[in-house]
């Protein structure tokens, strides 16, 4: 399903759940983005009929409670509405640090160009009365990334199809062609790594996404495939990056009564008058400038200067694609 259909499909609940009224087919197109036509030319309200019957078998199939009827006896054309009865949820009980992890993930696919899945899990959730906050941070306030190969490879994984890609290593000048048929993608340590089948070397192999050079290019029809039953993409990645042996230490200083993540980890905290002095061991400056730019102003890097240029790197490349989502309109 294309981005535009499903959009409008969104739209479309959204429409028909914010009244309890039958609408009309002529009141949802007047009302649902998507759907603008001329009524008055037999081709163009043609099409918009065709477009419509599609969408209202696409929500039946999809188990959206669909009503037809009239809002009186003296309609002569039918409407539609969504039963609130049969579409909402039963009870979910949620604990607050639950509900505040259901905002984060949410927060996580508005920023993977997913925001209309995330938002009608939401909605979903809110219609069985869980208060869920999307700006919800269990008191850590992360500021979520992620690589641009992320979107297309995840779509790629759940669509089964074949991916090519440049790929780049440390001991290497030049990125090398990898051949892939991906079966997820997953969070490790604070980075991103697509696991599956490497037709070129017929094994199982995992990518850091942050690796990825260029865009990824889509080479196979769906269903392609079918990955091992069962299989656990976290172990792969924990088998192939080995232990992390942290032998550096950085020194932060943290905002009093914040960063609770950091405190937790840190191997020496100092107070002092103008925040607490963390100090902090780590295996890569880039691994812990991940970390850190997650908690945003209330974390400052004292020491090591690599591990601070690693967060003002991050920071550069944040607000880099910040501006690159208002030049294209997707800033939320």
């Amino acid at each position: 399903m294309s981005r535009t259909r499903t959009e409008r499909l969104v739209n479309l609940v959204i429409c028909l759940l914010s009244t309890r009224r039958f609408l009309t087919a002529a009141q949802i197109a007047a009302t649902v983005p998507g759907y603008e036509h001329d009524p008055d030319d037999a081709r163009d309200h043609e099409a918009f009929q065709r477009k419509f019957e599609r969408d209202k078998a696409e929500l039946r199939e999809l188990g959206v409670p669909l009503e037809t009827g009239t809002a009186s006896v003296f309609d002569a054309e039918p409407g539609y509405r969504i039963a609130h009865r049969e579409y909402a949820l039963p009870d979910i009980p949620l604990e607050p640090d639950e509900a505040a992890a259901v905002g984060i993930a949410a927060r996580l696919w508005q920023h993977a160009g997913l925001a209309a899945a995330a938002s009608s899990g939401l909605a979903k959730l809110r219609a069985a009365g869980v208060d869920v906050d999307p700006q919800a941070t269990l008191g850590l306030e992360p500021m979520v990334t992620v690589d641009p190969a992320f979107a297309p490879l995840t779509a790629a994984a759940r669509d089964r199809r074949e991916v090519g890609f440049d790929y780049r290593v440390p001991d290497r000048d030049a990125p090398s062609r990898r051949r892939l048929q991906p079966w997820g993608v997953v969070c490790w340590r604070g980075r991103w790594y697509v696991v599956g089948h490497d037709l070129d070397r017929e094994a199982t192999r995992c990518f850091r996404l942050s690796r990825v050079v260029g865009a990824v290019r889509v080479t196979g029809a769906p269903g392609a495939y079918e990955p091992p039953a069962g299989v656990d993409l976290i172990s792969h990645v924990a088998r192939w990056s080995g232990p992390v042996e942290r032998t550096g230490r950085a020194t932060v200083l943290a905002a009093p009564g914040r960063a609770a993540g950091l405190r937790r980890w840190a191997v020496e905290v100092t107070a002092g008058p103008d925040g607490d002095r963390l100090v902090l061991p780590y295996a890569d400056p880039d691994g812990l400038a991940g970390q850190l730019v997650r908690y945003g102003p209330d974390v400052r890097v004292l020491d090591p200067p690599e591990v601070r240029e690693a967060v003002i790197q991050r920071l550069k490349e944040i607000a880099a694609r910040h501006d690159e989502l208002v030049a294209t309109g997707d800033a939320r």
